[in-house]
């Protein structure tokens, strides 16, 4: 049996909904790509003047039904930076132990326009083309990479059964600040009440989350 129809059953009540939902993604990305194009341009051309490399970063995610993606972000971080992380093994220690992360305040991979990037989450903002591209949704549980998956236990199955998204209850409930185990259950919690209107709550807590600057990293 496919990952898609294993997960089906967690998704079969959703009807019209994702297909408007679909809809409506297409036209906000599209709508937001041409809005911040002026700022994809002003920070790609800040970030590689820096040192030469790539604007953005990707990263392998893993999407609906366990489809891996790769996730677009503005490079927030050195070229170098796993090299310049390990030579300070304490800090290394560290960043291990606080389920590798640390703030961007202590954190020597991330550049200073990257801090800013993360403070006010416009790191974030090339996820639209995954959205167009159809990846992800505006809104949905954070995609996560594949040893997070593990936290999900014999839940995983019911995680992947969404799109992931760029906005999602974990976000606007405090992002960083919510680790694992409870970030399952918050993440769960959308799959468990998914709807248009939900998803417009989600939106609009998050964008106030962003502002307030709630677990940024």
């Amino acid at each position: 049996m496919n990952e898609e129809a294993k997960t089906s059953k967690y998704v079969n009540h959703l009807g019209a909904y994702k297909y408007v939902k679909r809809l409506l993604d297409i036209i906000g990305s599209l709508l937001a790509l041409i809005l911040f194009s002026p700022v994809f341009l002003i920070l790609a051309i800040i970030i590689k003047s820096r040192d030469g490399g790539s604007a953005f970063f990707a990263q392998t995610r893993i999407g609906q039904y366990g489809k891996p993606f790769k996730m677009y972000k503005f490079r927030s971080m050195r070229m170098d930076a796993e090299e310049v992380l390990k030579s300070d093994p304490e800090l290394y220690a560290k960043y291990v132990a606080n389920d590798y992360k640390l703030l961007a305040e202590e954190d020597p991979r991330i550049t200073p326009i990257g801090r800013w990037m993360r403070r006010t989450s416009v790191d974030e903002l090339p996820q639209f083309i995954n959205i167009l591209k159809g990846d992800m949704s505006i809104v949905g549980p954070r995609p996560v990479v594949e040893k997070e998956l593990a936290e999900y236990g014999d839940r995983v199955d019911k995680f992947l059964s969404v799109k992931p998204g760029a906005m999602g209850l974990w976000q606007a409930t405090g992002r960083s600040n919510i680790g694992y185990p409870e970030r399952c259950d918050v993440e769960l919690g959308y799959v468990d009440h998914v709807s248009l209107g939900n998803d417009i709550a989600i939106f609009f807590k998050t964008i106030i989350s962003i502002f307030k600057k709630e677990g940024a990293y």
